[in-house]
C-alpha cells in the first residue's frame, strides 16, 4: 500500500464512526426488531416453541424477499464498484446511499400493524438490503485512504466494534425507552404500536446524525484521469474483464474472494438463524432474544477490536484462520451441549460471536490491504458479487440438515441440528483459506 500525503486523523475517526452511523439498520431493521414486528403484523407471533409450523408463512415471505434482494445485489455489485473507482465517485456513492436507508428506516415508522402492511414493510426491508450492501462496496473502498500499512488490520477492527457499540447502544435504548416500559419516552401513545414504530424513526435520525462526520472530514477520491462515463451495458461487459485481469494481477486476492464468499456467509448464516435457534430450539422469548443480541454485540465488538490489532502483528490471513477454526467449535458445542438447556446457548452462543467479529473485520482488511491501487472500490464490488452469489448456502444447508435429521433420524424437533450446515460451510471456506497466501505479492 502507498499514501501520497498524511493520512488526516479527522478523516480516520470519521470513516470509523460510519460503522456506528449505519448500524440501525443490520441490528434493529434486519435482525431483532423490524423483522419480529412484521411477522406479528402478519399475524405469525402466534408461533411458539412447540408450534414453529404457525410461523412457516410469514418466514417463506421473508426469505424470497432476502433472495431476491441477493440477487440484486450480485448483478450490480460489480459495476458499482468500478464505476465509482473510474469517476472518483466513491464518497457521493456511499453517502447517496446512506440518506436512502435514512429515508426507508423513517418509512417504516408508517407501516401501521394491520395485514395490509406487511408487503410494503417487506419491501422496505428488500430495498434497504440492497442498498446498504451496496453503500458497503465505498465504505469499505475507502480504507487504504484513512489507513496506512501499519494501522490498517486495528483501524478496521476498531471501526467493527464501534459498529456493534453501536448496536448496544441501539438496543438498549428501544427496551428501555420504547418496548419493555409502561411509560415511553415523549410520552407516545401505545396504541397502534406507536412505541415500535418510534424506534424505526429514531433510526433514522441515528444515521443521519452520526453521518455527517464522514460528509464533512473524509476525502472524495480523484477520477483517473481519461475516465469514461460507460454506459450501465458497457459496465457489465467490463466484469468478466476485471475479473480476468484481477486475477493476473492478484491471484492470492481472486483466491481469497471465492473462499471469502463460502465461510462468509456462513458467518452470515450464524446471525441470521442465531435468534431462529434461540427462539425454536432454546424457548427463548423475544425480550431473551434481545438480551442475548446485546451480550452478542459487546463480545463481537471486543473481538473484533482484539482481532484488529492481533491482525497488525501476525496478518489478516491468520486471524481468518482462528476464527474459523473457532467458530467451528463453538458452534458445534451449542449441538453436543444442548441438553443443558439456555446456559448451553449463552456459553457456545457468546463464544460464536467472539470469533464472528474478527473474522468480518480481516476478511475486509485482506481484500484492502492486498488490492491493486486504485481497483479498491472494483474489488470490493467483486467482494460483494462473489459473497452475494453464494448466498443461497446458508439458507439451503440449515434447512436440508434438518430434513435430514427429520428424514434420515426421526428426529421430530430438528431445529438444533441446522447448525451443522452452517458449520460445513464454515469448514469449506477453511478449506479453501488455506490455500491463499498470507501475504502474496501485487502488482500495481
Amino acid at each position: 500500500m502507498t499514501t501520497t500525503k498524511p493520512i488526516s486523523k479527522h478523516a480516520t475517526w470519521a470513516w470509523m464512526l460510519w460503522d456506528w452511523a449505519e448500524q440501525p439498520f443490520p441490528t434493529i431493521m434486519q435482525t431483532f426488531i423490524f423483522p419480529i414486528y412484521l411477522a406479528s403484523v402478519a399475524g405469525a407471533v402466534a408461533a411458539t416453541c412447540n408450534d414453529p409450523d404457525l410461523q412457516s408463512s410469514f418466514d417463506k415471505q421473508l426469505g424470497i424477499t432476502t433472495s431476491i434482494a441477493g440477487l440484486v445485489l450480485a448483478v450490480i455489485a460489480p459495476v458499482l464498484g468500478r464505476r465509482s473507482d473510474e469517476n472518483g465517485k466513491r464518497k457521493f456513492w456511499l453517502l447517496v446511499n446512506n440518506y436512502i436507508l435514512v429515508a426507508l428506516m423513517i418509512a417504516a415508522f408508517f407501516i401501521a400493524p394491520h395485514p395490509e402492511y406487511v408487503l410494503p414493510g417487506l419491501i422496505i426491508y428488500g430495498i434497504g438490503s440492497v442498498v446498504q450492501e451496496s453503500a458497503f462496496i465505498n465504505y469499505y473502498a475507502m480504507l487504504k485512504q484513512v489507513t496506512t500499512e501499519k494501522s490498517i488490520g486495528r483501524i478496521s477492527g476498531y471501526a467493527w466494534g464501534l459498529g456493534y457499540a453501536g448496536g448496544i447502544v441501539l438496543l438498549l435504548l428501544s427496551l428501555k425507552g420504547f418496548i419493555q416500559t409502561e411509560q415511553p419516552w415523549f410520552g407516545i401513545p401505545a396504541e397502534e404500536q406507536l412505541p415500535i414504530r418510534t424506534v424505526f424513526l429514531l433510526s433514522g435520525v441515528w444515521m443521519f446524525i452520526f453521518s455527517l462526520p464522514l460528509l464533512f472530514f473524509v476525502p472524495e477520491i480523484p477520477a483517473k484521469p481519461g475516465a469514461k462515463k460507460d454506459s450501465i451495458l458497457q459496465s457489465y461487459r467490463s466484469i468478466f474483464n476485471q475479473l480476468k485481469s484481477l486475477r493476473e494481477q492478484a491471484p492470492e486476492t481472486f483466491k481469497f474472494l471465492i473462499s471469502s464468499a463460502i465461510f462468509r456467509d456462513g458467518l452470515a448464516g450464524v446471525f441470521t438463524f442465531g435468534a431462529v435457534l434461540g427462539t425454536l430450539a432454546f424457548c427463548f422469548e423475544t425480550k431473551d432474544i434481545i438480551i442475548f443480541g446485546i451480550a452478542a454485540n459487546i463480545v463481537s465488538g471486543l473481538g473484533a477490536v482484539i482481532g484488529g490489532r492481533v491482525d497488525d502483528i501476525i496478518g489478516s490471513k491468520k486471524v481468518i484462520v482462528i476464527s474459523l477454526i473457532g467458530l467451528i467449535l463453538a458452534g458445534s458445542g451449542v449441538f453436543f451441549f444442548a441438553s443443558y438447556g439456555a446456559s448451553a446457548y449463552w456459553l457456545f452462543g457468546l463464544l460464536l460471536c467472539l470469533f464472528v467479529g474478527p473474522a468480518q473485520a480481516s476478511a475486509r482488511t485482506y481484500v484492502a490491504r492486498y488490492s491493486p491501487e486504485g481497483r479498491e472500490g472494483e474489488a470490493f464490488g467483486l467482494y460483494q458479487f462473489t459473497g452475494r452469489a453464494v448466498s443461497f448456502l446458508s439458507g439451503s444447508m440449515w434447512t436440508l440438515a434438518i430434513w435430514l435429521a427429520h428424514t434420515l433420524l426421526n428426529v421430530k424437533q430438528g431445529t438444533i441440528w441446522g447448525i451443522w450446515g452452517l458449520m460445513i460451510i464454515l469448514l469449506v471456506g477453511l478449506i479453501l483459506l488455506l490455500r491463499v497466501k498470507s501475504t502474496p505479492d501485487v502488482k500495481n
